[in-house]
């Protein structure tokens, strides 16, 4: 009897321990939309090609979304079909990166956004560039002529206010200012005499016809730009899914910087990006990424300057941002381990 309840006893413990292991291993199915075509992607397309997802116990699905594939193709760049994802697909996704600016101001000014809270920035300064006609050659000859941004609210928005603001310049009387004209079609049908735009755009000026006029990196314009956004209320039932996909993040961070042919790979194929000069200039922002993407509290704050309607200037920066997760893998010293391998 003692020996069949120790029999008992050990086939108890032993289904415990797989229930346990299998538990520990329990794999998290999540939808991530990608939102622009721009280098920030990258990372996560990388994560996707490595095996870096399933690593942390996460199973991702992520594509481009249909709108800024069809932004960028008026540029030359053609996304393959299979990563396109529907409007559908994007409205439900509870992750998403993209920039904090247009989050933001649509959370604040739109009744159909997606309420999201900001986890990681990784682009918190500006590394955008102007490209233009070849006519234009300076950051003055821009006064008194039209200059394309993708949408209000957008990064490439809030650098043109930056922009105007440090010129001293009015967008009633000294400069038009041009939605969805951040695209060489716009330049090429004169929509537009430049347009702000970032290094997938910059990288393709000359084979274009056109001028990567200025860089505006140096006027240190702090950006929510993109990052890692989470939809709230998911966030509140699935944190240990969002603690996940922040240490993919640093994770993937890590291996881009180390491994320059994988990513090069990685725009060739989810970007259909085959020029390795345009790759090797897509690259070049890689080592300016920060190696801790705090969500961007001066970027933020910088949102909340230059837009001022009524019910943004109600809110608080806080509002906006959760930096728990990558502040404990910070002071674990998770993510200084990960980049001394």
């Amino acid at each position: 009897m003692a020996f069949f309840s120790y029999r008992l006893c050990m086939a108890a413990a032993l289904v415990a321990g797989v229930i346990g292991a299998a538990q520990a291993q329990e794999v998290i199915p999540v939808e991530l939309s990608l939102g622009d075509v721009s280098l920030n992607k990258v990372p996560f397309l990388v994560a996707a090609d490595h095996g870096i997802y399933e690593k942390n116990g996460l199973k991702v699905r992520q594509f481009v979304t249909a709108g800024a594939a069809s932004r960028i193709k008026r540029s030359g760049v053609n996304v393959p079909p299979d990563f396109i994802g529907t409007e559908e697909e994007e409205a439900a996704a509870p992750l998403n990166i993209g920039g904090g600016s247009p989050l933001i101001v649509r959370m604040t000014s739109d009744a159909r956004s997606v309420h999201r809270m900001i986890l990681l920035t990784f682009e918190d300064t500006s590394k955008f560039h102007i490209i233009s006609k070849k006519e234009l050659n300076s950051l003055d000859d821009l006064k008194s002529k039209r200059l394309g941004y993708s949408s209000v609210g957008a990064v490439s928005h809030l650098m043109a206010l930056a922009l105007l603001k440090q010129k001293g310049w009015s967008a009633d009387d000294d400069i038009s200012l041009i939605g969805e004209g951040m695209a060489y079609d716009a330049l090429k049908k004169d929509k537009v005499d430049a347009f702000i735009g970032s290094e997938i755009y910059y990288g393709m000026a000359e084979k274009q016809g056109f001028k990567d006029l200025a860089d505006i990196t140096p006027l240190n314009i702090p950006v929510a730009g993109s990052g890692l956004n989470a939809e709230r209320e998911w966030l509140k039932n699935n944190r240990e899914a969002a603690r996940r996909m922040v240490k993919s993040s640093i994770d993937a961070y890590a291996f881009m910087k180390n491994n320059k042919e994988a990513t090069l790979k990685a725009i060739e194929k989810w970007f259909n990006v085959k020029d390795r000069a345009q790759q090797e200039n897509m690259y070049k922002t890689v080592e300016a990424t920060p190696i801790k993407p705090y969500p961007s509290v001066s970027g933020i704050k910088a949102v909340m300057t230059l837009y001022t309607y009524r019910e943004l200037k109600k809110a608080k920066p806080e509002d906006f941002y959760d930096a728990s997760f990558i502040t404990e893998l910070d002071k674990s010293g998770y993510i200084d381990s990960v980049y001394k391998k």
